[in-house]
């Protein structure tokens, strides 16, 4: 999936939006905290509640998915464009960061509450 079709479908979430909180670095918002890291070549996406679950995705795809740098033991991992990774896959991977971010956000900065 083309990294601005992807930025495109992040945007498409009830409450997304845009930010470069470092100069260059794109990241998809819910609230104030970041469900997507957006990338030229990878997406950065929260994969699980803690490392162990989230190297699942890196066991069956180990050339085209690694834990993140820095927030990895927290579930994080880069995901590699254009590689094993189908574009199905990837849109339920961004779709499951959402939604994971989402429900650790207060019911009041929640979308639609």
């Amino acid at each position: 999936m083309h990294d601005a079709r992807l930025l495109k479908y992040c945007l498409a979430k009830p409450g997304a939006w845009q930010d470069e909180p470092w100069e260059g670095d794109i990241v998809a918002k819910v609230g104030d905290k970041i469900f997507a890291f957006l990338g030229s070549t990878s997406i950065g996406l929260k994969c699980g509640p803690n490392r162990e679950e989230a190297d699942e995705l890196v066991r069956i795809y180990p050339d085209d998915v690694s834990p993140s740098a820095y927030i990895g033991r927290y579930g994080w991992n880069v995901i590699q464009l254009g590689g094993a990774v189908s574009d199905d896959e990837l849109r339920e991977l961004v779709d499951q960061s959402y939604d994971a971010i989402v429900s650790k956000l207060p019911k009041s900065k929640r979308p639609g509450c």
